[in-house]
């Protein structure tokens, strides 16, 4: 208790008022609130592929998350690709289906109260029309050899959804047509008009069991698009409920199937975000103004092999493209949440910049913590003019307060990524933060206070330190673990008088992420 005390009289200790370098404050009453707050980051998240579901591990981790950070929705590739075995044909071309995979992948993630947000891609090598394929595990990439058997196949799967968890659970579900299709030959094999009509076909099949199911798409790299496909609806009288589309944070392309691109953070101070922003006034201007956006994949970067993804920036980056976004988007389905991720393969080493919130052994990463800590921010928004943070209360009249500091420290085009933000990359000084909150009910309240940052809940400082073994033991992945398990760096027992302020004042570094919460007794 007493190292305790000592922790928190450090952190907090206020030896001298704000100088010229020292202005940023925090501001809030409790009486002033801003609505209801907006809880998009947690809509949706991401994961590889439908098969690698059925790992053990993969259905612990995501266990793990639904309960730390509630997402609602799942997305994942390769639902109809031959590993799931939902396709084939008989000797006389009739189709024959099959959802035993399908089920058990699908019965888990309903059992964790999530929902599939259901990307149909990609073709059953039995029903493709050619045998180009992308990444590892082979996702066959080519338009239907027969447009009225796809329909069918979309239609029957749709049918077995609707008999196996109801018609009003599978209304609460998105279905996405294909994914990237801009992309080609990487993604589709063929043009963007047939995608349109892969995109059609599609559409008829869905509606076909219920108009009320919500489809849409087109699921594009770089926010490519939107207009085109909304006016190409509109024009041909196709149902489209949604605009999906994606964006990641890196200067140059859109594609690294195998991890071997060089990429570099974008210094742009709107990367993805003012992407997302554009998205919704193309869809504000459309014939269809009103249509939801999903931004159903997003990152720092788009290769599954960017240490980023390991580093303790990520944490701040992540806060600060999602407060930027605001309201422009309904969902934003970070990419992805486990290393458990096979479209280069099986991974060879705990820490190899994989996509994942969490690595393959599941220790949580720096980015894990910002979808954490997001979880436990209250029901209502306090109005705050910070454009780094979140404050919130809940009914209990507890308060929260998520801040952070993004700085991009990355030095530009002279160095990637890749060489970068391996490194050992201590954050400098970037003054103090004081928060006041007025206004807040008498009484005694336990203080919490989390921290993200530099050697704090940095799984991959601690895995430097020992010098990056290609194989962790047990015995290191518990101590990683151990460390980094997103505890309280100090708890304190506070009361707020008559006068109803709390304030308090603390030291920040370069990509620290700080939540107070105060809990009412």
């Amino acid at each position: 208790m007493k190292k305790l005390l000592i922790l928190v009289a450090v952190l907090f200790s206020s030896i001298h008022s704000f100088g010229q370098n020292e202005n940023r404050i925090i501001k809030v009453d409790f009486n002033k609130t801003a609505g209801k707050i907006n809880k998009m980051f947690k809509e949706c998240i991401g994961a590889g592929r439908a098969n690698e579901g059925l790992r053990a591990d993969w259905q612990q981790q995501l266990a793990m998350v639904k309960k730390e950070c509630d997402f609602k929705y799942i997305r994942f590739h390769g639902l109809l690709t031959d590993d799931m075995a939902i396709y084939r044909e008989d000797e006389k071309g009739n189709p024959e289906y099959n959802y035993q995979y399908v089920d058990v992948l699908f019965d888990y993630i309903v059992s964790l109260k999530m929902k599939p947000f259901v990307e149909l891609g990609f073709m059953p090598n039995a029903l493709a029309s050619g045998k180009e394929t992308i990444f590892w595990w082979k996702g066959n990439v080519t338009p239907p050899k027969d447009y009225k058997k796809w329909e069918d196949l979309i239609r029957n799967l749709t049918a077995h959804f609707k008999e196996r968890y109801g018609d009003e659970e599978v209304k609460t579900w998105y279905f996405e047509v294909w994914n990237e299709p801009n992309l080609s030959p990487g993604f589709w094999s063929s043009t963007q008009d047939e995608y349109y009509k892969l995109y059609d076909y599609a559409v008829r099949g869905v509606k076909a069991v219920n108009p009320a199911y919500k489809v849409g798409g087109p699921a594009t790299a770089g926010a490519a698009w939107v207009p085109e496909t909304i006016a190409f609806c509109e024009k041909n009288n196709v149902p489209i409920d949604f605009i999906s589309t994606h964006t990641y944070g890196v200067k140059h392309g859109y594609l690294d199937e195998f991890g071997t691109s060089g990429t570099i953070l974008s210094k742009d101070e709107f990367s993805v975000s003012g992407e997302v922003i554009n998205s919704r006034k193309q869809i504000t201007e459309s014939a269809k103004p009103n249509l939801e956006l999903h931004y159903t994949e997003w990152s720092a970067s788009y290769t599954p092999a960017d240490p980023i993804h390991d580093s303790y920036h990520s944490a701040a980056y992540i806060l600060q493209k999602l407060k930027q976004v605001g309201n422009a988007a309904n969902s934003m389905s970070y990419w992805v949440f486990t290393d458990i991720f096979e479209e280069a393969g099986p991974r060879f080493t705990p820490f190899h910049g994989g996509f994942g919130l969490l690595n393959t052994q599941g220790i949580k990463k720096p980015a894990y913590f910002s979808y954490y800590l997001m979880n436990k921010l209250g029901e209502t928004e306090l109005q705050n003019s910070d454009k780094a943070s979140w404050t919130s209360k809940n009914a209990k009249g507890d308060v929260q307060v998520l801040l952070w500091d993004f700085t991009n420290t990355h030095p530009g085009d002279k160095e990637l990524n890749q060489t970068y933000y391996i490194k050992d990359l201590p954050s400098k000084e970037k003054g103090k933060v004081k928060i006041e909150v007025y206004g807040m009910q008498k009484g005694k309240y336990v203080l919490e206070i989390y921290k993200v940052g530099y050697k704090v809940n940095d799984a991959y400082a601690d895995y430097l330190a020992m010098n990056k073994p290609s194989q962790l033991t047990r015995e290191q992945v518990n101590s990683i673990k151990e460390k980094n398990n997103g505890a309280p760096i100090a708890t304190e027992k506070i009361t707020i008088d008559a006068k109803g302020t709390f304030s308090r004042e603390f030291k920040i570094n370069e990509n620290d992420v700080f939540f107070l919460n105060l809990i009412k007794q």
